[in-house]
């Protein structure tokens, strides 16, 4: 076991908190804030991810979240290393849509007079989700099966490198309305009821399929996600308010691909700041990217 060594993430990895409680050991989540009809919460702390989707349902607003600042990570540094911590690994949510990766970058270089026996590896996550949510659970088991800071390191950058993301968009009145995920804002098929499934990794944000319809686009949804992943590795689902579509979905990719998903878990208020509550997603290992 790697006592002295810890995986920082933040909220947005939606990792669930059974998983979070059985890797309490190795894994600490900071929280980001997130700010709706002027109340400030923080996820996962103040407000869950069922208390939140409530919230979007009912209010017309679009909410905003916060990074995580330097001084935080600084903070945060610190207080493990006050614990014992020598080494920290911090995978976070993708650079292209926030600045907590480099704040976290900003944080260790801060630190490093500081603290000099104190190393801290700093990884891009590349993705959403439990697109680097997943990851930090396996990296957390590799150090808890004795493996090396720097092997999980190496890991956690190659997953990073070939993670990529299809969502279904069931109503994209939300996407449009946040702006921040601009393959939704393009869409002009929802007036004769076509769905979009919508690709997210590093800076991409794009249409690869449409389909007519809640069943069409599921059936289109697992083959996208059949063809783009490497086969015989894992892939992860993450749900939000269609208990009906989110078990069609699963039970269809399940069949599909001939194996369940590694991870399933709802989506988290982070990503549903920016996709809206009705939405599944497929996390899947495709082909490197530089």
């Amino acid at each position: 076991m790697n006592k002295d060594v810890r995986i920082i993430t933040d909220s947005g990895c939606d990792v669930s908190a059974e998983a979070e409680n059985e890797w309490k050991d190795y894994l600490v989540i900071m929280p980001f804030a997130v700010t709706i009809n002027g109340e400030t919460k923080l996820d996962r702390v103040e407000i869950s991810a069922e208390e939140f989707h409530q919230i979007l349902k009912e209010n017309e607003e679009i909410p905003k979240h916060s990074q995580i600042t330097q001084i935080q990570f600084e903070d945060k540094f610190r207080e493990l290393y006050d614990d014992g911590v020598r080494s920290i690994i911090v995978d976070v949510i993708n650079s292209h849509g926030s600045q907590t990766f480099s704040q976290a970058q900003i944080a260790a270089e801060n630190l490093k007079e500081d603290l000099p026996e104190l190393k801290v590896y700093v990884v891009d996550g590349r993705s959403y989700s439990i697109g680097y949510g997943y990851s930090v659970i396996e990296g957390c088991k590799k150090l808890s099966e004795g493996q090396s800071v720097e092997s999980v390191v190496a890991y956690l950058e190659d997953w990073a490198s070939h993670v990529e993301a299809y969502l279904v968009g069931f109503d994209l009145r939300h996407m449009k309305k946040s702006g921040r995920i601009s393959a939704a804002a393009s869409f002009l098929g929802e007036l004769m009821g076509l769905k979009p499934i919508i690709a997210l990794y590093d800076g991409v944000t794009e249409v690869v399929k449409k389909a007519r319809g809640e069943k069409a686009v599921i059936d289109a949804a697992v083959e996208v996600a059949a063809a783009r992943m490497i086969p015989k590795t894992p892939y992860n689902v993450i749900t939000t308010t269609r208990p009906e579509l989110d078990k069609e979905f699963i039970e269809k990719l399940t069949k599909k691909i001939g194996y369940p998903p590694a991870m399933v878990t709802k989506m988290g208020v982070v990503v549903s700041c920016n996709a809206g509550p009705n939405t599944i997603a497929v996390f899947v290992r495709g082909q490197e990217r530089k």
